[in-house]
């Protein structure tokens, strides 16, 4: 009986630990992991996701939906976010909505991938402005069916395009393009997203302040020529991560990439699935 009555104060004492009383009397649970962290990369293996699940609260993989079982969230508690990568169609935005539908716990849907990069959405203020009106109509599709939707987007940052590399450069032109062709009415831009794989991210976040948007960093590693070893990443990796903890306009973010990026040394797993290296095992316990 001794032995029973201690077992059932030890988990007493541990479910204290765990919740807290707010203001108006409402029992919270304390949060285990930090709900900003994530990471851009395509899951492809549910080991990936155990291991990740126990310092990350979510992932994207620039597409509209996960091969992952449908019942990933129940199971690790890792949100998927889908993504309007560039120029949809009929197809793609049903096949979207009907995946946000059978998804209660999506309440975002990232936008428009670089749009001022050649290589990536390849888009000029003008176009993306006409395209915008698709990204808000899957929104108020949603709505109309009782769903809340947010828009995350454009994922700007330093590209390729003619006349537009500044991405605030960009980012004025699409809101002048757009409130031209709509009556002087501002895009709907729930929040704004930011890519940066350098020094100096804090300086970054800076001029975005501007638009008076909580960013997510929808990609973020450093490829600074002087990052030759993963333990210089390492040192990077713990100042952004507190960085973006710190900051409250910093909404979520996200580490680049699982695998892929061997010569950048960013990346968090081994070659085995659900094996994290030296690099992940830091992103998942860093401080939040």
């Amino acid at each position: 009986m001794l032995r029973f009555l201690s077992i059932l104060l030890l988990a007493a004492l541990l479910s204290t630990c765990k919740e807290s009383k707010s203001s108006t009397g409402e029992t919270n649970e304390t949060p285990t992991k930090s709900v900003k962290r994530g990471i851009s990369y395509n899951i492809q293996h549910e080991e990936d996701l155990i291991a990740l699940r126990t310092g990350l609260s979510w992932w994207y993989n620039w597409g509209t939906e996960t091969s992952i079982s449908s019942n990933y969230y129940d199971l690790y508690k890792m949100e998927y976010i889908p993504m309007l990568w560039s120029v949809g169609n009929a197809t793609t935005y049903d096949n979207l909505k009907s995946f946000i539908i059978k998804h209660p716990e999506i309440n975002y849907l990232l936008v428009l991938n670089e749009p001022n990069l050649k290589d990536q959405a390849n888009m000029y203020p003008a176009t993306a402005a006409k395209e915008w009106l698709k990204y808000e109509q899957v929104v108020k599709d949603l709505a109309n069916l009782g769903r809340t939707v947010y828009i995350v987007g454009p994922a700007i940052t330093w590209g390729t395009l003619d006349g537009y590399s500044d991405p605030i450069v960009w980012m004025d032109a699409f809101y002048e393009e757009y409130r031209k062709a709509n009556n002087n009415r501002d895009p709907q831009i729930d929040y704004l997203a930011f890519h940066w794989y350098d020094y100096g991210l804090e300086s970054q976040l800076n001029r975005l302040e501007k638009y008076g948007k909580e960013i997510w960093i929808t990609e973020m590693a450093n490829w600074n020529s002087n990052i030759n070893s993963y333990e210089k990443q390492a040192e990077q990796m713990k100042e952004m991560v507190a960085l973006c903890e710190r900051r409250e306009d910093v909404f979520r973010y996200a580490w680049f990439i699982g695998r892929g990026a061997e010569n950048r040394f960013t990346n968090l797993f081994d070659s085995q699935p659900g094996k994290l290296n030296s690099l992940g095992e830091l992103y998942i316990s860093l401080p939040f």
